[in-house]
């Protein structure tokens, strides 16, 4: 009996995005990077985008010259000014990533107004808009994936903010899927669970591993996941291997929303 397939034909990188550019917002850190990773050895043009000019650069570095990197502080809400020209001379998109995002938690009496726009901006208002504009860019049989996150359904005290904005993006992109379809462009999900990512950079390390050793504790499999088994996930669904998967949320917790 022939043994599973490993993802490689007789020692050769299976090359399923050859001549396909892929753009990743949040492409220089965590997932996006992992996934910016993979597709460059199976042959794929990336545009990443990231709001740190040395991660980004370092990124950019590290993916050679099949890599294009756009500092993107969404956060001002130029975005598409930044964007737009480098789509425009690239000329079309095969798949676009929307994953850019950041997380803080509060109590609820200390979420305020400008805490809530913020988040609202980087998390909802700026892939909106990225996706109105880059949506006229993408070829017939596109993929796009959208960056949820399981904080959604989880319920957890503190984070009431980042669930919501990630809940507003999942739905906005079943909605993507509808109005794309026609096109044959398909719209799904990615909804990491516990990964290592910079969305926990901002606490100490003691503290962010104790929070990590915490999820643990409730996860079926006992761990922390890492940034590449979630950038597996986000490949199949960009590439045609997830040719009739469209509107589907992929949850990528090590079972966390089954405890």
């Amino acid at each position: 009996m022939d043994a599973f397939p490993t993802g490689e034909t007789e020692g050769k990188i299976m090359q399923r995005f050859e001549n396909k550019t892929i753009l990743i917002t949040g492409g220089s850190s965590g997932i996006g990077l992992a996934g910016a990773r993979r597709l460059v050895e199976e042959g794929a043009r990336v545009i990443i985008t990231g709001r740190t000019e040395e991660r980004l650069q370092a990124a950019a570095a590290e993916l050679g010259d099949n890599a294009i990197a756009v500092l993107d502080n969404v956060s001002d809400g130029k975005t598409l000014e930044r964007l737009i020209p480098v789509v425009e001379k690239v000329g079309s998109l095969d798949g676009l990533w929307l994953n850019a995002a950041y997380a803080v938690g509060a109590p609820l009496e200390e979420t305020d107004k400008a805490t809530i726009e913020d988040m609202f901006q980087v998390n909802v208002v700026a892939p909106m808009l990225q996706m109105g504009a880059l949506s006229s860019f993408l070829n017939t049989g596109a993929s796009v994936l959208v960056t949820s996150s399981s904080a959604v359904y989880e319920g957890q005290p503190g984070v009431a903010l980042y669930s919501a904005s990630k809940a507003a993006i999942l739905a906005a992109a079943r909605s993507w899927a509808s109005e794309l379809a026609p096109r044959n462009i398909r719209v799904n999900t990615l909804v990491p669970g516990p990964i290592t990512s910079n969305l926990r950079s901002v606490l100490p390390d003691e503290l962010r591993s104790q929070f990590e050793e915490k999820l643990a504790d409730v996860v079926l499999l006992k761990r922390v996941g890492d940034a590449k088994e979630a950038a597996a996930v986000a490949l199949f669904l960009l590439s045609d291997d997830a040719s009739y998967v469209t509107g589907s949320s992929y949850v990528v917790d090590g079972g966390l929303l089954m405890s």
